[in-house]
């Protein structure tokens, strides 16, 4: 009879997979030996393998160049990363490495793009795409940037005061692209995104405040859709209305020439996950090439803002299984050493899933459990409802400790989590470890941050002054 874990895994999945495979009955991820990190480091800890982040960078630029020799596209192409999926500068370091471009959304990205300047990081050939509502320091950290003569700054104007805010500190003339106001999926509880403006009233604005500015240039148009790129009838619907303002605004507007797709690729979120990125960049490339040839308009170059595909699959989280409760006949609760709401927001926000597997104990038998973290908030858990299934998991045993993983978590948890700052039921932050391999191919680790203390808490509270 199949009663261990691996049989339930090897029933249900295809298994091994790409980065996951087993040494005897402990998990390798991307060949990393999960066991020994944490008998390095401990539990619970936070992970970042820095090589995953330039090896999605180059599948996308991959496909995107497959499907634009496909049908003969004219334009080029850019990779922005979005720095709002992670700003730790081991991951924008390993990003930039990538010869890619960057979108940001408020006044201090554009102090972490002066940094990166000064290591040169980003060249002034970098394309710094900056969206987001602007107001008072964010306009002014970005005229400063494009007045220290960063040209490729392209400012995305969100509202209509924002060119005049603009113009008003900048000092030579300057670029800039606009948002559309894209209409939201049916689903959602209001019609139309609040970022941007409305697809009948860009080419007015345009006519209005750009056109006769001889210190602004209209350069590109930004498309984004909240739900990310998809196959659906909703995600086709909105690209083509974004094209037909394309081709109309470009017949009136010769400096425009860019097209920024926003609006992220999927990642990896069960062992079943299948989603076919090539069919879907050739299929938006062919329509923007369809739609510009019967227009009789140049096809733009086009960008992409990638954050989540660009980190998310690099990042993972270990935990400990304290304790198992049993509280009622069918309910088992097992414990982990830490958090979901503080650590793995995105659980407890908006019911995201994560590939969830053992770290070890692979060849033990399996129960269905669910998980609890450690707060005293009833809605700090991850069950069947953010899971693809029930969950399932080798049988709790008190002298035989039990780890568990959660991957692909490296886009937003830390940020939506408040990194380094207050935790729900001051529950620490835990360590974070970078990964990465050696020119030999040689898996290195290193401590980014230990886990928080009582004193880090208490000075945030105020309390060490009281000493």
């Amino acid at each position: 009879m199949n009663t261990k874990y691996i049989d339930l895994i090897d029933q249900t999945y295809h298994f091994p997979q790409e980065e996951f495979k087993l040494d005897g009955e402990n998990l390798m991820f991307h060949d990393i030996p999960l066991k020994q990190l944490v008998e390095q480091y401990g539990s619970p800890l936070k992970f970042t393998y820095l090589p995953k982040i330039s090896d999605n960078i180059s599948r996308a630029k991959n496909w995107f160049a497959i499907a634009m020799e496909k049908y003969q596209y004219k334009g080029k192409y850019h990779y922005c990363y979005c720095t709002k999926s992670s700003h730790f500068k081991p991951v924008l370091h390993e990003a930039l490495n990538n010869n890619i471009h960057i979108e940001t959304s408020s006044a201090f990205d554009i102090n972490i793009v002066e940094h990166l300047k000064q290591e040169g990081k980003i060249k002034d050939d970098t394309y710094v795409i900056c969206n987001g509502f602007k107001r008072d320091q964010y306009i002014t950290n970005i005229a400063r940037l494009i007045n220290e003569g960063h040209r490729n700054c392209i400012p995305i104007i969100d509202n209509y005061e924002e060119i005049d805010l603009l113009s008003n500190e900048i000092n030579e003339d300057f670029k800039v692209g606009i948002r559309i106001a894209s209409e939201e999926e049916p689903k959602f509880e209001f019609y139309t995104s609040r970022l941007g403006i409305g697809y009948k009233n860009i080419v007015p604005f345009y006519e209005n405040q750009i056109r006769d500015n001889d210190k602004v240039q209209l350069k590109m148009l930004h498309f984004f859709i909240n739900t990310g790129i998809k196959d659906n009838a909703y995600y086709w619907n909105e690209l083509l209305k974004c094209l037909k303002v394309y081709v109309k605004l470009k017949k009136i507007c010769p400096s425009l020439d860019s097209l920024n797709i926003g609006g992220g690729f999927p990642i990896k979120n069960s062992l079943v996950f299948d989603y076919d990125y090539q069919y879907m960049i050739d299929e938006i490339i062919n329509q923007i090439k369809l739609t510009c040839d019967e227009a009789g308009v140049d096809v733009p170059n086009i960008f992409t803002e990638f954050g989540s595909f660009t980190v998310g699959e690099a990042g993972g989280a270990i935990y400990e299984i304290l304790y198992q409760k049993q509280q009622n006949d069918r309910e088992k609760w097992n414990m982990i050493d830490s958090s979901f709401i503080t650590t793995l927001p995105d659980t407890w926000a908006i019911n995201k899933r994560f590939i969830m597997l053992p770290i070890n104990r692979w060849n033990d038998e399996y129960e269905r459990v669910l998980l609890g973290g450690l707060t005293c908030d009833s809605d700090d858990y991850y069950n069947s409802e953010q899971h693809t299934n029930a969950i399932y998991l080798p049988k709790y045993k008190k002298n035989k400790p039990l780890y568990i993983g959660f991957f692909n978590t490296g886009a937003y948890q830390e940020s939506i989590g408040g990194y380094g700052g207050l935790q729900h039921c001051l529950i620490p932050q835990p360590k974070h470890i970078l990964i990465n391999k050696d020119a030999e191919g040689k898996i290195t680790t290193k401590l980014f941050n230990e886990q928080q203390k009582a004193e880090d808490l208490l000075k945030i509270l105020g309390y060490e002054h009281n000493k």
